[in-house]
């Protein structure tokens, strides 16, 4: 997403009880869609389409991780959501959404500066 999400689509988003689950269980570790689908009670399809709306406004980060067990690759997910405020404000309310920055993204960035 190019700019950052309005207060409605934040608020329909928070509204779901399976973004709230995805937030809050990808919050304490990485976690893959099938897992996520257990853990919110909701069919992998419902959790792909949150898991999306949820990068859409750039609240979740997708990995590929390497699977030691089966040779190959899965995915897995997790927020960077630190902290959403609403403020209200003369002309209206006010929305800001802190992120947290992955240790990788900080080394980047720290490399790139010099």
């Amino acid at each position: 997403m190019s700019e950052e999400p309005d207060v409605e689509t934040i608020g329909t988003l928070l509204e779901d009880p399976t973004v709230r689950t995805i937030l809050t269980e990808t919050s304490q570790k990485p976690m893959s869609a099938s897992t996520l689908s257990d853990h919110c009670d909701a069919s992998r399809p419902t959790v792909y389409r949150r898991l999306e709306d949820l990068r859409e406004c750039d609240l979740l980060v997708e990995r590929t991780k390497p699977d030691p067990d089966g040779g190959h690759h899965r995915t897995v997910y997790s927020t960077n959501l630190e902290r959403i405020t609403v403020e209200l404000r003369d002309d209206g309310l006010r929305l800001r959404i802190d992120r947290r920055e992955d240790m990788a993204d900080r080394f980047t960035s720290l490399i790139e500066g010099m």
